[in-house]
C-alpha cells in the first residue's frame, strides 16, 4: 500500500461536516483512497454507481429517504458519482442534511459532476482533485534515492498505481489504459459527434508537450473547426488527461499575452498514445518528457498542499521564454527545466527587468526534490 498525502487531509476535513468531493482521472487509487480513509469505521457503505442498482438509490430521492439511506453508517462512500442523474441537487439535499456520518463522493470526469454541483450544492462540499502517483508519494514510500534511481523509468511509463505496483505489465496497463479506459467519458458525453478527430487531436497534442500550441494550425491538421478544436481541448482537460498553461503578462511590451500550452497529467499516457516507450538514450523527446513531469508534479504537490497559486508560462515575440512561472499572492517564482543539468541557464535579462523582484529556477535531474517538497 502507497500512502496518498490526499488521504491526512481527509481525514482533517471530516471535522467540518460537510459532502467531501474527490475528482480524478479512471484507475488512479480513488476507490482505494475510500477504502482506507473508512477503514476505522464499524458501519461503511459504498455504493458504486457504474452499477445501474446502486444508482437507483440516490436517484428521484427525499431529504427523508437519504437520510434513513445515509445515517445508519459511519461512512458512506459513493463511488462513481458523476453516473447519477442530478447528483448535485442530491448532494445538496445530504449536504443541507448535516449528518453525523461521512460522505464522500468520487468521479472520474469533472464535466458531469463538477458542472452539476458548482451550482446547486456551493457551499455544501468540500472538493478535491486525485491524481496518479506523485513521485513525494513514492518516496515516502521507498526513499528519495531509490526514486532518483527509478526517474527514468518514471519519465517513459509515467505514475499510474498499476504501472508502478506491476512494471513488468507497464506497457500492456498503458495501452489497456489509453484504448479503454482514457476516453470512457470523453466519448460518452452528448456533444461528442467525432471521436476520430477527438484521437487525431490527443495525438497530435502528444506531440507538442512544452510547445505553444495553436488552435487554428490544430484545426487545420485534423480536418475540423476552431471551434470544434477548443470544445475538445475543454473536454480532454475536465477528463483528466491533458492540462493548459497560458501564458503570462502583465501588459509589458513584446510579451506574449494569449498563448497556450499543453501538457499531459501524465507521461505513461503520453507515450501509450504515441506507442513510444524507447529508453531515454534512443528518443529526441527526453527534454519534453522532463519538463512535462516536473509540470505535472508541481500541479500535485500543489493540489495536495491546497496551495493556490496560479502556472503560468512565459515568452515574448522574439522567442525569450521561461517554462513556467508561479504567481502566489502576487509573488513570482520563475522555473526553467532542464534534463541535463550541464546545461547553464539563467532568467532572460527582459523578464528581470519586467520583473525585477521574481526568483529564478533550473530545475534538473540533481535538484529537482526542493522543487517537489
Amino acid at each position: 500500500m502507497i500512502h496518498r498525502i490526499l488521504q491526512q487531509e481527509l481525514e482533517h476535513a471530516f471535522k467540518r461536516r460537510k459532502v467531501i468531493t474527490i475528482l480524478g482521472p479512471r484507475q488512479v487509487g480513488k476507490s482505494t483512497l475510500l477504502g482506507e480513509v473508512s477503514r476505522h469505521g464499524t458501519k461503511v457503505r459504498i455504493l458504486n454507481c457504474d452499477n445501474e442498482d446502486d444508482r437507483r438509490l440516490l436517484i428521484d430521492k427525499t431529504s427523508t429517504e437519504l437520510s434513513r439511506l445515509i445515517e445508519p453508517h459511519d461512512y458512506f462512500l459513493i463511488d462513481e458519482a458523476q453516473r447519477v442523474r442530478n447528483i448535485g441537487l442530491t448532494l445538496k439535499m445530504i449536504g443541507d442534511l448535516h449528518l453525523e456520518s461521512h460522505v464522500i463522493v468520487t468521479g472520474s470526469s469533472s464535466f458531469d459532476l463538477a458542472d452539476e454541483i458548482n451550482e446547486p450544492a456551493t457551499g455544501r462540499l468540500i472538493e478535491y482533485n486525485l491524481y496518479p502517483l506523485s513521485l513525494s508519494e513514492l518516496a515516502q514510500n521507498t526513499s528519495q534515492h531509490e526514486e532518483q534511481r527509478m526517474l527514468e523509468t518514471r519519465m517513459i511509463y509515467g505514475l499510474y498505481p498499476e504501472v508502478v505496483t506491476a512494471p513488468e505489465y507497464a506497457r500492456d496497463t498503458l495501452m489497456n489504459l489509453t484504448n479503454n479506459y482514457l476516453y470512457r467519458d470523453a466519448l460518452s458525453f452528448q456533444g461528442m459527434r467525432k471521436p476520430d478527430a477527438l484521437m487525431k487531436l490527443v495525438r497530435a497534442l502528444a506531440l507538442q508537450i512544452g510547445s505553444e500550441v495553436s488552435y487554428n494550425e490544430l484545426a487545420l491538421t485534423i480536418g475540423v473547426d476552431k471551434n470544434t478544436i477548443e470544445n475538445y481541448i475543454n473536454l480532454l482537460e475536465k477528463c483528466f488527461i491533458i492540462f493548459r498553461l497560458n501564458s503570462f503578462s502583465r501588459n509589458a511590451r513584446n510579451e506574449i499575452k494569449k498563448g497556450k500550452k499543453i501538457y499531459f497529467v501524465d507521461n505513461g499516457v503520453r507515450n501509450a498514445l504515441l506507442s513510444h516507450f524507447a529508453p531515454l538514450d534512443m528518443r529526441n523527446d527526453c527534454g519534453m518528457l522532463w519538463e512535462n513531469l516536473m509540470v505535472s508534479e508541481r500541479i500535485k504537490r500543489n493540489a495536495y498542499n491546497r496551495s493556490y497559486a496560479q502556472l503560468y508560462f512565459w515568452r515574448t515575440h522574439d522567442q525569450k521564454e521561461i517554462d513556467l512561472i508561479e504567481d502566489m499572492d502576487g509573488r513570482l517564482t520563475a522555473f526553467e527545466f532542464k534534463w541535463n543539468e550541464r546545461k547553464k541557464t539563467v532568467m532572460p535579462a527582459i523578464f528581470s527587468q519586467n520583473y525585477p523582484n521574481s526568483e529564478f529556477n533550473v530545475i534538473n535531474k540533481e535538484n529537482f526534490w526542493h522543487f517537489l517538497s
